[in-house]
């Protein structure tokens, strides 16, 4: 369903990101035999600011590394012209992702001192958690670029006004708009939303206002009884109240 879209690009970019995060955490822990921290950092730094380099520094090389041999040489292995442009377009968004992991690196220190001053400091390079690359990454795919999919020699922008403007490495792309997917189409896989369950005061994705795009919603009003109030009775039983509520639950119209 929906190739070329988008929602495919952001897949494609959290997927690489995703798979660049998981090994190089396996290789900082010593998992993996083939890997390990980056050795390359393990002497230098600046003398004269009081901090060298020490630690374990994620070896984000190696996970990007693994990540295109793992994703990206399938593709490649991909003949044909009618779908050379399609897969140049998924090896842009599958690098994307990377590009997010390495662009979204940090480095942590550690004090040494006396009394706990910051005299000597050593420093080693780290991830972000993957919530803050996925978030990056969502911000790219709400600004996401629609390509031409009469692709030549490279990618290039479905508006002529702004082919002009260069295409950047941590952009997504995408050909094809996205479907319609508030409504059901089973041609296309897609369920809508009609019945699904959401959240009235929320503003976020599972909000009412969202989730039912803008047709409304329906409440109607759910008992639950379950066992509570459990305490254990000498000698040998477990005795219980039955416990009653009524919740509000909304559904998309």
């Amino acid at each position: 369903c929906c190739a070329g879209t988008k929602e495919t690009a952001f897949i494609s970019a959290v997927t690489a990101a995703g798979l660049v995060h998981s090994v190089t955490r396996w290789c900082s822990a010593g998992n993996v035999t083939e890997c390990s921290c980056d050795v390359t950092l393990r002497h230098g730094g600046s003398a004269s600011e009081g901090w060298h380099w020490g630690g374990c520094s994620d070896d984000i090389h190696y996970g990007m590394s693994f990540s295109r041999k793992f994703l990206d040489v399938p593709f490649k292995n991909i003949t044909g012209k009618s779908g050379s442009g399609l897969v140049a377009m998924n090896l842009h968004n599958n690098e994307a992702g990377r590009q997010a992991v390495a662009k979204l690196m940090s480095v942590d220190c550690r004090c040494h001192g006396v009394s706990g001053s910051c005299a000597v400091k050593t420093c080693w390079k780290t991830m972000s958690s993957f919530e803050k690359i996925g978030r990056f990454l969502k911000d790219k795919y709400e600004n996401s670029i629609q390509i031409s999919d009469r692709l030549k020699k490279k990618l290039r922008r479905k508006e002529k006004s702004q082919r002009k403007i260069p295409i950047g490495k941590e952009d997504l792309l995408y050909v094809n708009k996205s479907p319609n997917y508030c409504v059901e189409d089973q041609k296309l896989g897609i369920p809508g939303t009609q019945g699904r369950e959401c959240n009235r005061t929320s503003q976020g994705p599972e909000g009412c206002n969202l989730l039912c795009c803008g047709r409304g919603y329906n409440t109607h009003v759910v008992r639950h009884v379950e066992r509570c109030e459990c305490k254990f009775v000498w000698c040998c039983y477990v005795r219980c109240r039955r416990c009653e509520t009524m919740t509000d639950v909304h559904t998309c119209k």
